[in-house]
């Protein structure tokens, strides 16, 4: 099996870190340098590596359980909450959907080193993300008619 990362998504500490820790679980082994022009590292995923791979797969694969997003609580109790402060709240959450949005947007349309898969991920999130804006606006709507 071949997973091919871009060093750009970890800090160079982190990446270093995670790596340590494969081979120090036995996930991954280093092998032998082929290329002596240059100082390279590499690795192979042994066997004990490919079963975790598989066992998280199905782990995090199979979940159906559904994401409880802190805002969403927070509605659970905004009849209880000064409406002028829960507008601005609404307004800074559909703020920052759209920030999301705009760099979903650049990812899709502007990497093309991304596999089809994640790039399929990417539009999920950002429907996702599109559906929640007209939510926040219509909680906004309502919140003005209530006035």
């Amino acid at each position: 099996m071949s997973i091919k990362w871009g060093l750009d998504h970890f800090t160079k500490g982190s990446f270093y870190y995670n790596l340590g820790q494969l081979v120090e679980k036995k996930y991954i082994i280093k092998v032998d340098q082929r290329d002596n022009t240059r100082e390279t590292h590499n690795y192979n995923i042994t066997e004990l590596g490919e079963k975790e791979f598989e066992k998280l797969m199905f782990k995090y694969g199979s979940k159906t359980d559904y994401i409880n997003l802190s805002f969403y609580v927070a509605m659970l109790f905004s009849d209880e909450y000064k409406k002028e402060e829960l507008s601005k709240l609404i307004e800074l959450q559909i703020e920052q959907t759209k920030n999301k949005i705009s760099l979903l947007q650049l990812s899709i349309e502007n990497d093309e080193n991304i596999s089809s898969n994640f790039k399929k991920m990417l539009e999920n999130s950002l429907s996702h993300h599109l559906v929640n804006v007209q939510w926040f606006e219509g909680l906004l709507e309502d919140i003005k008619k209530e006035n």
